[in-house]
């Protein structure tokens, strides 16, 4: 039910725009986020949305280069990736607290989501 895309082969200082499409489903009144997973590496959070888009939460490795958003009548959210290095290299997921209606993301934050969709991958060149 949610689907990322926008992934792909970027240079280092470069920028990518992933989307994350909702179907089956609305979760505009859910707050979502992204996480991503390197190769031999733990997943790991790196931003989150709140369900009115009014407050957003980052990753410190990815705070001033990484811009989450929502556009609720699209019914999906978009994360801006601007300065990229090659430690952002991985699969990156959308996620969504489909129990927290009109909630916080909090549980987002804590990797508690209850829905989870296919990554994409970024690579970064250096």
């Amino acid at each position: 039910q949610l689907q990322a895309s926008g992934g792909g082969l970027v240079q280092a200082g470069g920028s990518l725009r992933l989307s994350c499409a909702a179907s089956g489903r609305t979760f505009n009144l859910y707050p979502m986020g992204w996480f991503r997973q390197a190769p031999g590496k733990e997943r790991e959070f790196v931003a989150a949305i709140s369900w009115s888009g009014h407050y957003t939460y980052y990753a410190e490795s990815v705070k001033g280069r990484f811009t989450i958003s929502r556009d609720k009548a699209k019914n999906t959210m978009t994360l801006q990736m601007n300065s990229l290095k090659s430690e952002d290299t991985a699969a990156y997921y959308c996620v969504a607290d489909g129990r927290s209606r009109f909630g916080e993301f909090n549980d987002v934050v804590a990797g508690k989501a209850d829905y989870w969709g296919r990554g994409t991958l970024v690579t970064v060149s250096s």
